[in-house]
């Protein structure tokens, strides 16, 4: 209550002050507000720099919550959440009016392709090696490829509807550049950002089939390379800087760790409800089998990465088409995780199974699962509820046909391209 006096009196006081200055002259009230910018005087050449990072924060802040909603509709995570629109993520069957497909997963992403062109798009000094236009690339083509990886078709800034295959294009296109400016800047920055690239055009060039450029995009990847996204435990923002994984697993217990990955391996790790360690929150909806809390990101603050030579060899494997070089890999990670040499059987469709299993342990949240669920279903199918199956959360909910993410209805809507 003293809190709340306070402020009506100061807004009270406010008030008295600007009738009083209103009648001695217009100069006790010119101020200039330091939170308020003029468009018409920002330089946004000389300001190149902040709006490249701005447009890779913006991809920064939309990635996680993405990468949420992807893991509930391709099942690595159960959704322990009681919105009914998140819930459709998990059975598959989402409606064109989902409000938080259209708020919380397409308008961020949307945000992030639009703002990356933004700085393509100014007339920056020295382009072709110039810093903010490598990140700017960079970011513009990782984005893209997120909404091609995930979502049917796709649109950028209000333009025309593009197919799965277009949107592939317009990556590799920005990846293309993101490549060849950073290695021109030829400093640190532009050099992890090419480097990026080069992994972001390989998994954009698997997506699309061609495994032969695939391959070698993912060969000239450094070893050793990471590329690791910063977030902040910022306590006023967090929806903008953190870690929305962790914020959604400890905040609200919306994130459960899915059956299939409750595997013991070391790359998934969590707390379960009631258990050694607990769990450090409630979920918000029960789930059968208990509450269990993903710990692969156990702060506001963790890292998630990006691209990494890692996925590289991942991508080779798979392009390859080679049971032994993906053998030869499997066993590799396998070992380097502590688990036994794979002992199944070796036919080509069971090495290439037993390599997306792999994948989804190594990549566990990061955003990829749906993609490789739509890449090859085959190797996926045994981590996920079949069309038509019970929803785990109720015998009377069955798991929907849909395969991919449609647009939602305030896009296809308000765009003056989609036909009404």
């Amino acid at each position: 209550m003293q809190k709340i006096v306070r402020a009506v009196a100061r807004t009270t006081a406010s008030a008295l002050l600007a009738m009083g200055a209103a009648a001695c002259g217009d100069e006790f009230v010119t101020v200039t507000n330091p939170d308020v910018i003029d468009a018409g005087t920002v330089d946004p050449t000389a300001s190149g720099t902040m709006l490249a990072l701005s447009a890779q924060q913006n991809y920064v802040d939309m990635i996680g919550v993405q990468a949420m909603y992807g893991g509930w509709f391709s099942e690595e995570a159960n959704v322990s959440d009681t919105f009914p629109t998140r819930n459709e993520f998990g059975f598959r069957n989402i409606t064109a009016l989902n409000t938080s497909l259209s708020g919380e997963v397409w308008a961020p992403l949307s945000r992030a392709v639009a703002s990356a062109k933004q700085v393509l798009d100014l007339s920056l000094p020295d382009p072709d090696k110039n810093i903010n236009v490598a990140r700017a690339a960079t970011f513009r083509g990782f984005s893209i490829l997120q909404m091609a990886s995930d979502f049917c078709t796709g649109t950028f800034s209000g333009g025309p509807e593009l197919t799965t295959a277009q949107m592939l294009d317009s990556a590799i296109f920005w990846f293309d550049r993101a490549n060849t400016v950073g290695r021109a800047n030829n400093t640190a920055d532009g050099i992890s950002l090419a480097d990026a690239s080069l992994v972001g055009r390989a998994r954009a060039k698997l997506q699309k089939g061609d495994n032969t450029g695939a391959a070698a995009d993912a060969a000239l990847v450094p070893a050793g390379f990471v590329f690791n996204m910063r977030f902040t435990d910022d306590l006023a923002n967090r929806n903008r800087l953190s870690n929305d994984l962790w914020q959604f697993s400890f905040s609200r217990g919306s994130i459960s760790v899915a059956p299939w990955y409750r595997q013991g391996d070391p790359r998934v790790t969590y707390r379960v409800q009631g258990g050694t360690p607990p769990a450090t929150a409630n979920p918000q909806d029960a789930v059968p089998g208990g509450f269990h809390q993903q710990t692969k990101f156990p702060a506001f603050d963790s890292p998630m990465r990006l691209a990494s030579k890692l996925e590289a060899d991942y991508i080779a494997a798979e392009a390859s088409g080679n049971t032994t070089s993906q053998l030869t890999l499997i066993n590799a990670r396998r070992a380097a995780n502590g688990r036994p040499a794979y002992a199944g059987a070796t036919d080509a469709v069971s090495v290439k199974t037993e390599l997306f299993n792999q994948r989804a342990l190594e990549f566990y949240l990061e955003g990829k699962r749906l993609a490789d669920m739509r890449r090859s279903p085959a190797s996926v199918a045994g981590t996920i509820t079949p069309a038509g199956g019970p929803y785990f959360k109720s015998a009377t909910v069955t798991v929907g046909t849909q395969t991919c993410i449609p647009l939602p209805f305030t896009e296809t809507d308000n765009n003056p391209n989609f036909k009404k």
